[in-house]
């Protein structure tokens, strides 16, 4: 017999960091993380967000971008259960006027859906600092303005496609047409 809400289940999967920037390693970020792939996952699902704790300087993102729904940006200090102890400075700019804000405790930061944020820079990690990105949608995505163009990019990790067990997703977008129903 089926399950009713079986799909609304979801086991995190470790994942490995597979790629950094050109001459970055991949040892800035502890291994593995966790994230929620959002809609690939959940069927039906407008949140998608990612585990991770950082224990090196890294420039995370170099691209201002926007989503059309709210982000919320979380650092917590790393080191279990004292999410207090933190040491680290973080650089984060916000906005068309590129305010920069400087974290040097644990922050929550909303970004409001249609808000230009990034770069977003770990400059010094002396501490490992949990950080979380959880995007309002059901896939990781926004408008990129690069060498100026806009463009669309979207990205769902390196999991497989929900509907082609013999590729891995290629952020075609198709799971977020579905929606979650009873099993029968």
């Amino acid at each position: 017999m089926a399950r009713i809400y079986e799909q609304l289940v979801y086991q995190f999967k470790p994942e490995y960091n597979e790629a950094a920037a050109e001459g970055v390693g991949t040892d800035f970020v502890y291994s593995p993380q966790a994230y929620f792939r959002g809609a690939s996952q959940i069927p039906g699902a407008k949140y998608n967000v990612g585990f991770q704790i950082f224990v090196k300087p890294f420039f995370l993102d170099r691209s201002p971008h926007i989503h059309n729904v709210d982000e919320y940006l979380i650092f917590l200090g790393g080191t279990f259960p004292n999410v207090f102890e933190f040491d680290a400075e973080i650089s984060l700019t916000i906005g068309e006027e590129m305010e920069e804000y400087v974290i040097t405790q644990p922050t929550i930061v909303r970004i409001p859906a249609g808000v230009q944020h990034c770069p977003l820079n770990f400059i010094r990690v002396d501490k490992p600092v949990f950080f979380q990105a959880a995007c309002m949608q059901g896939m990781f995505g926004g408008t990129y303005k690069m060498e100026g163009k806009e463009f669309e990019m979207f990205y769902n990790g390196p999991g497989q496609c929900i509907y082609d067990s013999n590729k891995k997703c290629d952020s075609c977008k198709k799971c977020l047409t579905q929606e979650w129903k009873p099993a029968d």
